[in-house]
């Protein structure tokens, strides 16, 4: 019991530190805690912290060991993540005081708000930053700028315990996806993730109900997530631009940019319309504008092909209704649009190819809007989609390209750091056989390129190396995805799509 009770009041005093409750909040957390264990005793004496002050990690992990050994909880990560989030809702307020303080810091400032909100979401362990912080991120050279490049290490891998209780369990239709509203506060399945310590924000957006809420996993500062009050699929069309710049008119330090509406080029959840943003720079919103034009009946706004991988219009403009209706116009052309010479087809067999996704921001009093032509029509020697990855990219980047990836920052999958930054690195360091095992093999052509385009590889050039190479394949795979090349061929097909508005 004494471990119990000093952990118990560890976190209790963490949730002190961090605004999560107030001091008469302690007596009422410290019962719900002790419930929660299937405890009714607690001592009287004064509790003795352990010197150094563990962290939330070290008192969570105290408080799981606890609760595995008392049959609480089953020995596994993904029951631990269950039931950790069970442990931190003991601290936290309802969601309409969040909310409440959320709107109140808000007429003070939209940012004292989201940094109000963000603070709590990482307090609260919803955000458990110290799995964040093991995701590898670093920056390329490239001929467009610097891109960004991340590995991501957060999410946990499934345990076999898990996966058998899942095969095994129940199917249930609540919540209908991982973007319902409520999934607030639900407390989660071995197939479902816990969402007990899970608070969204409330706003509207074009007239309709939406929620804010952050990313658990945060692939960029202040990640966040707006969600539809309802569960209605994705669907590109003029009310998302009104959407997209309504809420940058509400929260003007934050982008807010949307995935594709079509499989292949939409890395995101179709049936629940949604977007993503957050207080982020991302590269393509370095890129410059590189070839203006004017659209007919819409002088008064600025528009351009912006130098990307990716094909790109940019309009800017002061009023967000003349962005809307121009950013209308282009999708709307673009839909029905082929050009056989540049290998884009509108529909085949009926079925429709042609989307943008697009990017909101503002700067400066100015809004922006970055509409990317997204085709997702396949072949037969490119069955993914023929604007995805090449097959000469798929032993680092197989997946489709979506709205994070478009704006210019990968997120490339956890087994490269074994793959790639261990034994791929042994064995260039030591000039071991590329072929020596099936991982190994699988990056072994481009390996073979490396070491003719470098020679030898030493500890102090290695790591550097593999980074911006990595970095490379991932521009490769951006260009891939351009609906347009970067050649004169193009680059003149994409303005003749231009002239075509």
């Amino acid at each position: 019991m004494n471990t119990l009770s000093t952990f118990i009041d560890l976190l209790i005093e963490y949730g002190l530190e961090h605004e999560l409750l107030e001091r008469t909040d302690v007596n009422y957390t410290r019962n719900r805690l002790l419930k929660l264990f299937g405890e009714d005793d607690y001592p009287e004496q004064e509790t003795v912290f352990p010197e150094p002050r563990p962290d939330l990690e070290q008192i969570l992990k105290v408080l799981l060991d606890i609760a595995t050994e008392r049959g609480i909880c089953e020995d596994s990560v993904t029951y631990r993540d269950l039931f950790d989030t069970e442990i931190m809702n003991c601290l936290l307020p309802r969601p309409s005081e969040v909310a409440r303080t959320f709107w109140t810091k808000y007429k003070s400032s939209p940012k004292e708000a989201t940094d109000y909100y963000y603070a709590f979401s990482r307090s609260s362990d919803y955000i458990r930053t110290y799995r964040v912080k093991k995701d590898m991120r670093w920056k390329v050279d490239s001929s467009y700028g610097q891109i960004d490049i991340s590995i991501n290490l957060s999410k946990p891998e499934k345990d076999p315990k898990a996966i058998a209780a899942a095969g095994k369990a129940k199917s249930s239709g609540y919540p209908k996806c991982l973007l319902c509203a409520e999934n607030e506060g639900y407390a989660g399945r071995v197939n479902h993730p816990g969402r007990a310590n899970h608070r969204i924000i409330p706003l509207t957006v074009n007239g309709t109900d939406w929620g804010l809420q952050y990313s658990p996993y945060v692939y960029y500062n202040e990640h966040c997530i707006l969600l539809n009050q309802k569960h209605v699929p994705m669907k590109i069309e003029k009310d998302t631009f009104r959407k997209l710049l309504d809420f940058v008119r509400q929260f003007p330090h934050y982008i807010l940019g949307s995935n594709a509406d079509l499989p292949i080029v939409g890395g995101s959840i179709l049936s629940h319309d949604h977007y993503q943003g957050g207080c982020y720079t991302f590269p393509m919103a370095q890129a410059p504008m590189v070839k203006s034009f004017t659209v007919p009946g819409f002088e008064d706004v600025e528009a351009g092909m912006v130098r990307w991988p990716l094909s790109v219009i940019r309009i800017r403009g002061k009023e967000t209704c003349r962005l809307v209706e121009l950013a209308d116009h282009i999708l709307s052309r673009w839909r029905p649009y082929s050009d056989a010479e540049a290998d884009i087809f509108a529909e085949t067999e009926g079925t429709p190819h042609n989307t943008i996704t697009p990017i909101a921001r503002c700067r400066d009093g100015v809004y922006e809007l970055d509409l990317t032509l997204r085709n997702n029509r396949t072949t037969e020697d490119r069955p993914l989609g023929l604007f995805h990855p090449g097959p000469e990219y798929h032993h680092i980047k197989k997946e489709n390209i979506g709205l994070i990836e478009v704006m210019g920052l990968a997120i490339l999958p956890a087994r490269l750091k074994t793959e790639i930054f261990e034994e791929l690195r042994t064995a260039l360091l030591s000039g071991g056989d590329l072929y020596a095992t099936e991982t190994l093999a699988s990056h072994a052509k481009w390996a073979e390129e490396l070491k003719e385009k470098y020679g030898t590889f030493s500890e102090a050039n290695i790591d550097d190396i593999l980074k911006q190479e990595v970095g490379n394949v991932f521009v490769g795979v951006l260009e891939d995805a351009g609906v347009y090349k970067q050649t004169d061929a193009g680059q003149k097909a994409f303005e003749r799509f231009c002239r075509s508005l």
